[in-house]
């Protein structure tokens, strides 16, 4: 299991490779590059929606022909691109699942009432906002329980729902050190003790040093990961979620708290507050109120003392 090239993730050109010969080629492999329009994508386009083609997918597939469209530009084969401007449905943006503080406190107690092996993994992910990748990903090299912190420095990705192999970091931001709190920190204290009672053997944990593991020191599998969340989700008698959604409630619940945005986004890792805004906006919002609220306070009790 080696890490990819940091360019081109490995799912990224797999999926790419699929575009192009299973809908691309087929389509417009016929017409002379030089001859290619932008009728020619629209026609494409409008092919894929009438037969049923979800528009997400459909937006990732002109983007690589966009994306080699472009590359010929760069080679002055073409003096335009003719996907540059395709117009595609944009898809709804989704509705974010979390569960409240009180939800989410129900769930991980219930967790460690049944010793779940995983209860520890949900713990560090919400109390941190980690990835389930990098979660996955996380090595006991890049831990240090005594300064209270841990670097991401890997994400475990599953190539072709078939194989997993560790890649860089969504993110040249993401390959960042991520603070501990004490409920952290006693999660992986616990996780290393539960490694140890399982006996790991030392050839797999010297190669691999996984934070979490199978026992034999392979690496989780995400869909195993995801069927524990299920189970685990259903018996508390809560709202079903996906494993990512973990990482939104660790942001919901800072935001609740008050934390600032800005620091919100320095926690989660994301390219700047904007993307925190715009995944967040909802709640960034009653923040804002109560923000404007206390300032409304703050005036009118000086105003009282004024007077």
């Amino acid at each position: 299991m080696r890490p990819s090239p940091p360019s081109l993730k490995t799912n990224t050109v797999n999926r790419y490779a699929a575009y192009i010969h299973n809908d691309l080629i087929p389509a417009l492999g016929a017409v002379p590059l030089e001859r290619l329009t932008h009728d020619h994508v629209t026609q494409f386009i409008q092919r894929e929606l009438a037969a049923g083609r979800g528009p997400v997918t459909l937006r990732r597939c002109v983007t690589t022909l966009s994306s080699a469209l472009n590359d010929a530009r760069r080679n002055h084969r073409l003096p335009h691109n003719a996907a540059r401007f395709a117009m595609i449905p944009r898809p709804p943006e989704p509705e974010l699942t979390c569960w409240s503080t009180s939800q989410t406190s129900a769930f991980l107690r219930h967790c460690h009432a049944v010793e779940d092996p995983l209860a520890d993994l949900f713990e560090l992910m919400v109390c941190t906002g980690m990835r389930k990748g990098e979660t996955l990903g996380l090595h006991w090299a890049d831990v240090d329980l005594e300064a209270r912190a841990l670097f991401v420095r890997w994400t475990l990705v599953s190539v072709d729902n078939s194989r997993s192999m560790l890649n860089a970091p969504k993110t040249h931001g993401s390959r960042a050190w991520v603070a501990l709190s004490t409920r952290a920190v006693d999660a992986l204290q616990r996780q290393r003790r539960r490694q140890c009672r399982q006996q790991v053997t030392a050839r797999h944990h010297d190669n691999l040093d996984l934070v979490f593991a199978r026992p034999d020191g392979q690496p989780l599998r995400p869909q195993y990961v995801l069927d524990h969340l299920r189970r685990l989700t259903a018996d508390a008698g809560l709202p079903a979620i996906r494993v990512h959604d973990l990482r939104h409630i660790a942001a919901t619940i800072m935001i609740n708290q008050g934390v600032p945005i800005a620091v919100v986004s320095k926690t989660l890792r994301h390219r700047n507050v904007a993307t925190t805004i715009d995944i967040y906006g909802h709640l960034t919002r009653d923040a804002a109120a109560d923000g404007v609220s206390a300032t409304c306070a703050a005036l009118d009790a000086a105003d009282a003392r004024a007077a």
